[in-house]
């Protein structure tokens, strides 16, 4: 008999995981729907935009266009000019790294 009783309870516990498994795919399921989606991006939003240096950027930058559009005008070309100054002068630091790593570091 306690073979029996034993067995009973294996299955009582294999079915109360089950039932547990079940309701955790009901709730990833739930999870997966648009209102749901909608609703963690809403959440989440705040947080990771306020920490993110880009967000600032896009920020500053829609003030500008909505306060200034003539500066902003003039802004466009020295933006431009830095970044392609700051984009040559990254190459040229690369540059001078990979000489100086095929070199050993000797000057």
């Amino acid at each position: 008999m306690s073979r029996l009783r034993e067995l009973e309870a294996r299955r009582l516990n294999l079915i109360a995981r089950c039932e547990q498994q079940r309701l955790e795919i009901a709730y990833r399921i739930a999870e997966l729907s648009p209102a749901a989606q909608l609703s963690n991006l809403t959440r989440r939003a705040p947080t990771s935009a306020a920490s993110h240096p880009l967000a600032w950027l896009v920020s500053l930058g829609t003030l500008l266009v909505m306060l200034r559009e003539r500066r902003l005008v003039g802004w466009i070309g020295k933006v431009s000019a830095g970044m392609a100054l700051l984009s040559r002068a990254t190459a040229i630091v690369r540059l001078l790294r990979q000489i100086r790593s095929a070199t050993g570091g000797v000057r």
